[in-house]
């Protein structure tokens, strides 16, 4: 009797005609695409372009940092810069602290 219901129940996912396990990868795949394209793919982009605006940096850039403060760099090093904030006042901060640049000199 044991033996008829195993058999039963295999033969009655064949006529649904699914495939058991399969739809649960699939979605994984969907899930994980969907998370690189809205989430993962952005951000690795965002990371690239301020790479390049912090290593584009030079002498006489107007910058914006991220705690808010607007100057002229006065000097460049390999890991940090000096930045004029007002007449005689400089600050010296990481490169990567700084989020906008405009080159007007």
């Amino acid at each position: 009797m044991v033996s008829e219901a195993f058999a039963m129940a295999g033969t009655a996912t064949a006529e649904q005609g699914g495939r058991p396990g399969y739809e649960g990868i699939i979605m994984l795949v969907l899930m994980f695409a969907i998370f690189y394209f809205l989430l993962i793919r952005p951000q690795q982009k965002r990371a690239k372009q301020h790479r390049e605006l912090v290593n584009n940096l030079k002498v006489g850039d107007s910058v914006v940092t991220a705690g808010g403060i607007h100057g002229k760099i006065a000097s460049v090093q390999d890991t940090s810069l000096t930045v004029e904030i007002a007449t005689g006042v400089k600050i010296k901060m990481n490169r990567s602290s700084v989020t906008d640049v405009s080159s007007e000199g």
